[in-house]
């Protein structure tokens, strides 16, 4: 079943990259658009293309990157890799962040009702919030763009990691915690040994979802605040009108993303065990 499935991926690829191709081929002239953006990127009607890359553009254009990923010649201009550097050690650092407040909260909340209706109003009215909208706040008060971003994405990981770990500890057979009280296991033991196991899977699928919302919104904060990283990469390049680049970096953005997902969907399947 996983070859088929594979082979269906590549054919529907394939068919992808044919439409992109022949769009790009089959488009009317340069000249029939806007005449100041033609004039930007260089196109003229005698070129007889349109200005959107095709797939052998953008292919040896990541071949570049590929080549030298790593190269810095100031501030404006620093390689795939670097720029990619940025945003992933941004990105860790506040999702760890959020993973050490989160889940302790998360038990607390799980294990017990009085906390759980103490905390939800906060929860609800927090959770809603737009990350973005914390940036000018975060800005003004750390005044620096990288720990802003971090505290950006702190937030955006923090609800689903938080709610999904509460509903999990909430979750538990009460049949096993009978048990436990029966035994007289001590209350840390008991959310170690029986809770923590219990809770894991859904644990783990709050930490998959927000890995994916905090891979999002860096890309926005990096274009917001500037400076470096992968966002930043996008928004300098399309004020260089290099399309090329900004395709490029579109795809980076999405197979970094993906092996972030199957990274954590990996540890879900290792910790959930049939009945």
């Amino acid at each position: 079943m996983t070859w088929r499935a594979a082979l269906v991926s590549l054919l529907l690829f394939g068919l992808f990259i044919a439409v992109w191709h022949l769009a790009i081929t089959g488009s009317g002239p340069a000249a029939t658009m806007d005449p100041e953006y033609a004039k930007l990127v260089g196109a003229t009607a005698s070129q007889g293309k349109s200005a959107m890359p095709g797939p052998a553009d953008v292919a040896l254009k990541v071949w570049q990157h590929l080549k030298d990923p790593f190269y810095d010649r100031g501030s404006n201009d620093k390689g795939l890799g670097i720029q990619l550097g940025y945003s992933i050690a941004r990105v860790m650092t506040g999702y760890l962040i959020a993973v050490a407040v989160a889940i302790p909260i998360g038990f607390l909340i799980g294990m017990s009702p009085l906390m759980s209706r103490a905390l939800d109003p906060f929860i609800q009215v927090l959770k809603p919030i737009s990350p973005l909208a914390w940036m000018p706040l975060a800005l003004y008060t750390i005044k620096d763009s990288s720990l802003s971003s971090i505290f950006v994405i702190f937030i955006c990981s923090l609800w689903p990691m938080l709610i999904n770990t509460a509903f999990g500890v909430a979750a538990v057979r009460k049949e096993w915690l009978n048990v436990a009280r029966t035994l007289e296991v001590g209350t840390f033991r008991r959310a170690f040994t029986i809770i923590l196991p219990a809770a894991a899977p859904t644990i783990l699928t709050g930490m998959r979802i927000s890995i994916g919302i905090a891979w999002l919104v860096i890309v926005a904060a990096e274009m917001l605040v500037g400076g470096t990283g992968i966002g930043y990469f996008v928004w300098n390049e399309w004020n260089n009108l290099s399309i090329t680049n900004v395709i490029t970096a579109i795809l980076v953005i999405g197979l970094v993303g993906m092996v972030l997902d199957q990274v954590l969907a990996r540890a879900t399947r290792l910790v959930t065990f049939p009945e």
